[in-house]
């Protein structure tokens, strides 16, 4: 049967340890024989020969450990690799306390022209992880300048600016936040007398910054993509969108074979388009890629904004929370009904996926219950999703909920990191329940995914999916210390969820997230196994290949591959 094969392999990677995440594989396969985009064979050593002529390019990575390419669902890859342009890095532990932040912005200030935004990059719970405990003040960063506008954007949920920008932006004790959501609903902090305080929630893409002219945010692209992502093995995302100019570049670099990933972008409703535009993407955006690289797969919403900025919508007040009307504050679900019905109908009519942005448990509830009303969520490819369910559930009403409505749950494990500490800080004892509680869950039947969310202030390792691994592993905090280590899941586990799980939820894992006869050859060489160190040791995986539909795209040491042509090994 193996002589009569009818196609020949244009690439065959060998390697003695290869990690299919397919259930029951050959413990004797040894090699991945590609042709074109796709895999055509898995094959033992004595089965090699049968697939290569000599044209086939045959590439024996030895020991090193082969797997599938990681799957990112949710990132913000525009927003990434603009932070990593002209921003200030003020991010914990590097600035370690605010006199850092003030030199680092103050370094930037001195060298940028008067009167243009001198802008800093913190992290999620900006406060909580300086040595002072709380954010600079409006007065702070005054010392930076007062011939510049300054902002400190702690997470893209929280703000705070400087008494220059305050003034640029109109923002005085007689402004009034606009009545509409963008992430979550707009507020300005104030002090006892009534003037802003410097803070400002919610309202990142309302405020002046400086613009990335068209140019300048596709060599941002080029040089960002590999390395935030490819670098670290991730071969396909979720892309939540940032502008259409970003989505052009992104489709044109796919076109001429110049996007080292697929990638598929859910609209942001009404921050990148509106909803009617977004449904009826085809007058705003060209796509000219190939379908598996780039494909416009859905539509984002915000029904709340952020815990950072005590705008998740949840089920008990915050504590120590500013009161409205004489009532205890429990944030605010940011869609209106109608809209959120609109949205629901308008997605299904037009094939697109819905993602709704709920952190808490309130919000995903509203979600939930909205769906229902219309009958719960469609199946397949456009399965909503409700983004960061499965953070933070402290009834398990919420998953009941999940399931009512049969929406997809898309958490983020590198959250457990950044802020899964803090709950309790915001919410008291009923913040200590349900963190990130995979094991229970998984018990429970959930196919969850893991994501990295990265954005404004994402913790630097945030893209590295073994971040992400590590975290549902050793379920350490940013402080150290270890939380709710019985809801830790086994290794596999957790690279199913970056892998063939997280293809799942852009309903893909047909043709992504492993290595099988048929799936698209996203493949990744490591230079361990992961299955043969200590938890700690994840972190310092490298990636020395990646193939992106059968082409190399990524090699972190060309010196030390051996390829060869035609022989098998």
């Amino acid at each position: 049967m193996t002589d009569s094969i009818a196609e020949r392999a244009n690439l065959v990677i060998v390697s003695r340890r290869i990690i299919t995440m397919e259930h029951d594989t050959d413990p004797e396969i040894v090699a991945i024989a590609i042709r074109g985009k796709r895999i055509l064979r898995l094959l033992r050593r004595d089965e090699i020969a049968s697939v290569v002529d000599e044209n086939t390019r045959i590439v024996d990575v030895g020991e090193r450990p082969v797997m599938p390419g990681f799957v990112d669902p949710h990132a913000h890859i525009e927003v990434a690799c603009r932070s990593s342009f002209g921003v200030v890095d003020c991010r914990a532990p590097g600035c370690k306390n605010v006199e850092d932040v003030i030199a680092a912005l103050s370094e930037k200030a001195a060298t940028t022209p008067a009167g243009e935004w001198v802008v800093g990059q913190a992290n999620l719970f900006f406060d909580r992880k300086l040595a002072e405990k709380r954010f600079p003040t409006r007065q702070e960063l005054d010392r930076v300048s007062t011939a510049h506008p300054v902002a400190v954007r702690a997470g893209g949920h929280l703000t705070i600016l400087n008494s220059k920008a305050l003034a640029v932006c109109l923002i005085d004790r007689n402004y009034t936040p606009p009545p509409y959501s963008i992430t979550g609903l707009p507020s300005v902090e104030r002090d006892a007398s009534g003037e802003p305080t410097g803070i400002v929630k919610e309202m990142d893409n309302l405020l002046p910054f400086s613009a990335m002219n068209r140019d300048e945010l596709a060599a941002a692209l080029i040089t960002g993509i590999p390395t935030l992502f490819t670098q670290y093995g991730v071969t396909t995302i979720g892309e939540i969108s940032e502008t259409v100019d970003g989505l052009q570049i992104m489709n044109d670099m796919a076109a001429s074979d110049e996007l080292p990933i697929s990638v598929r972008p859910y609209i942001w409703a009404p921050g990148t388009l509106s909803l009617e535009a977004a449904c009826n993407w085809k007058k705003s955006i060209s796509v000219t890629a190939p379908d598996d690289l780039f494909r416009i797969q859905g539509v984002k919403l915000f029904a709340d904004g952020g815990f950072s900025a005590k705008s998740a919508a949840v089920k008990q007040p915050y504590l120590t929370c500013a009161c409205k009307g004489g009532h205890t504050f429990r944030g605010d679900v940011a869609l209106e009904k109608d809209f959120t019905r609109r949205a629901i109908e308008l997605t299904q009519n037009a094939g697109l996926q819905l993602a709704v942005h709920a952190n808490g448990d309130r919000a995903q509830e509203w979600v939930c219950d909205t769906l229902l009303e219309l009958g719960g969520a469609p199946t397949g490819r456009i399965r909503t999703r409700i983004e960061h369910a499965g953070n933070l559930m402290p009834s398990e009403t919420t998953a009941d909920k999940w399931a009512a409505a049969g929406i997809t749950p898309v958490p983020q494990p590198v959250f457990l990191y950044t802020f899964g500490e803090y709950f309790a800080d915001y919410l008291g004892d009923y913040g200590k329940l349900g963190r990130f509680s995979f094991a229970t869950l998984i018990k429970q039947g959930w196919r969850l995914s893991g994501s990295s969310d990265v954005w404004v202030g994402s913790e630097s390792d945030a893209t590295n999916p073994f971040f992400g691994v590590w975290c549902c592993l050793k379920r350490q905090a940013y402080s150290g210390a270890i939380l709710d280590g019985d809801e830790a899941i086994s290794l596999d586990h957790a690279l199913r969820f970056h892998t063939v799980d997280a293809a799942s939820v852009l309903g893909e894992d047909d043709v992504r997230g492993s290595l099988a006869p048929g799936k698209f050859a996203d493949v990744i060489v490591l230079d361990r196994d992961p299955h043969a160190i200590a938890v700690d040791d994840l972190l310092k995986i490298k990636v020395d290949r990646v193939f992106k539909n059968g082409k190399e795209v990524w090699t972190r040491n060309k010196e030390q591959e051996r390829d060869a042509h035609g022989a098998a090994p």
